[in-house]
């Protein structure tokens, strides 16, 4: 069985993207288009690796390859860059910020190591002739998941000493965040507002998990999974007992609920 190469993937990505052999679909993409499934590809990824199914992975991987090899052919075709162009920046890029791997550089330790990263690209932003910005939360891509973002944000600002040093205050935080929630709901829920809060009550989530050390993206993972599960075994609950569950009262559901919930606990 003849495997398969880069450079073949490379030649199917131009032959899908010819425009009067090609496939019609793919023909008619842009990098705007494109995005939104280059990010879903991404979470199928980190989807396969939650779920420890390795080969699914493989596939994941090729998956967000095609949308490299996908964005790389776009740019190709209006004279930007390619694949290759691609492929040699971010092994220069990874050659830069690791001279403690491929030069003579030694850091003390791990803490040394991040700082020194985080000065490599303040110079790469000051190579290609960015504004100079002083502040700690400079260089945050706007373009991050906004829990990832916050979660940078946090982190970079921890980096100056701005910093609860446990867990307590954080969640002494988020508590009063929570009433503040209420008490929007309590005097009209203006929508503005409750955006405000609900985000404060969302930022302060992100930090808490990182201070428990804990990933927000896979928490959340596992809880959507928890609920997805626990719903459809609802589901299959009140099959069993006649009628559909949309049929129940939220009374009814809810020990429906209680029973699936309970089914889990058990050995």
């Amino acid at each position: 069985m003849t495997r398969h190469t880069i450079d073949d993937l490379l030649a199917i990505m131009a032959r899908l993207r010819d425009p009067e052999r090609g496939c019609p679909w793919d023909v008619q993409q842009d990098f705007a288009s494109i995005a939104a499934y280059t990010i879903e590809e991404a979470y199928e990824v980190a989807d396969a690796i939650d779920r420890r199914d390795w080969s699914d992975l493989r596939d994941e991987l090729g998956d967000l390859l095609l949308q490299v090899v996908f964005h790389a052919q776009m740019a190709r075709e209006q004279g930007l860059f390619d694949f290759a162009d691609v492929a040699h920046a971010i092994s220069a890029k990874m050659r830069r910020r690791h001279p403690h791997v491929f030069g003579d550089v030694r850091y003390a330790d791990l803490g040394e190591q991040m700082r020194a990263w985080e000065d490599i690209k303040t110079a790469e932003r000051a190579g290609k002739g960015e504004s100079a910005d002083d502040s700690a939360l400079a260089g945050i891509s706007a373009g991050l998941p906004e829990w990832k973002r916050a979660l940078k944000l946090q982190q970079r600002a921890a980096d100056t000493g701005f910093e609860w040093t446990d867990p307590q205050p954080v969640l002494a935080k988020l508590a009063e965040e929570v009433d503040e929630v209420r008490a929007e709901f309590a005097n009209g829920a203006d929508p503005a507002r409750l955006e405000d809060e609900i985000g404060d009550v969302l930022f302060v989530m992100v930090n808490l998990a990182r201070h428990a050390g804990v990933d927000f993206s896979q928490a959340l993972r596992h809880a959507n999974a928890k609920f997805e599960r626990r719903f459809r075994y609802m589901e299959q609950l009140a099959a069993a007992d006649g009628g559909a569950f949309g049929d129940r009262t939220l009374a009814e559901q809810q020990q429906l609920w209680q029973r699936a919930k309970t089914s889990e606990r058990k050995p």
